[in-house]
């Protein structure tokens, strides 16, 4: 009988194979199964009475085990979360869970953290040159004022992400999306993007210079005083997209007229700010 129990309590605990916590808990349920039956035998039951009772007197074994089994999964879940002040250049952080991470004032220099889900994460004054960031989701990461030249944000969910005043010279940003992006004082005239859409993005006081953003998607956009001299829109669609419409130097005009606009699509508020200054409208279809 003994093996009966044995083999009743594995079939209840089967779901939760590997499981520390249930693997503990199983050890001291079938020691104390195994007594309360030889007190039921001691007082004359016979074995499938004794084994029926000895079951019934643990109740609805099953919930618990459930209720314990998910709050241990929850808490092996957890990775340290902290990794502040610390050299980790070419690590692999690939595929991790770590909201709300501390990576400040570390050497992350060529680490992965493609896949990585950072919700929240701080990265304020760490080394982040030539990491990637493929595909993470970096949703209300901090990156501000961080050298990133060379990084990786293929396909990363970026939404409400602070890129301000950061170093960006040859990241790339290939099909993502940027969603409430802060990209405000950062010198973006070498940084590459690719077939992105930006949404509700802060470009203020920006170096845009030379940019090429064809075929791209402005939506509630913001280039207050960005440098634009030489940017190419070609193909792009711009609505709602803010440009400084007062208080305008000759050479932010000078600018603007170097745009190129060429194919671009804009709604009617977007043409009209862009007409005031005197942009080479000519070859854009209003929207």
């Amino acid at each position: 009988m003994y093996e009966k129990l044995t083999s009743y309590l594995n079939g209840v605990f089967a779901p939760y194979d590997g499981v520390k916590s249930a693997t503990e808990l199983k050890a001291d349920l079938l020691s104390d199964l195994q007594e309360r039956f030889r007190e039921l035998k001691a007082e004359g039951k016979d074995d499938e009475t004794a084994f029926e009772m000895t079951i019934s007197s643990i109740g609805d074994i099953e919930q618990t085990v459930q209720e314990v089994a998910n709050l241990s999964r929850s808490l092996e879940r957890q990775v340290v979360t902290n990794f502040s002040s610390s050299n980790l250049s070419k690590s692999d952080f690939a595929g991790v869970t770590a909201h709300k991470g501390k990576f400040e004032g570390s050497a992350l220099h060529n680490s992965d953290f493609s896949g990585a889900d950072l919700t929240g994460s701080s990265f304020k004054s760490s080394d982040v040159r030539e990491a990637h960031f493929d595909g993470a989701n970096l949703t209300d990461c901090n990156f501000f004022a961080l050298d990133l030249a060379g990084a990786s944000f293929r396909q990363s969910i970026l939404v409400r992400t602070n890129f301000s005043k950061s170093w960006l010279a040859g990241a790339k940003f290939i099909d993502a999306k940027l969603t409430d992006v802060n990209l405000t004082m950062c010198d973006l005239s070498k940084t590459i993007f690719e077939h992105c859409i930006f949404d509700g993005v802060d470009f203020k006081s920006s170096n845009l210079t030379g940019l090429c953003l064809d075929g791209m998607t402005f939506l509630g956009v913001k280039f207050d005083k960005a440098a634009l001299n030489e940017v190419s829109f070609k193909g792009a669609t711009l609505k709602n997209v803010s440009f400084p419409t007062s208080n305008l130097s000759k050479k932010y005009y000078r600018a603007i007229k170097t745009v190129c606009f060429d194919g671009a699509m804009m709604d009617k508020l977007t043409y009209a700010a862009l007409k005031g200054m005197e942009a080479d409208l000519s070859k854009v279809t209003v929207i």
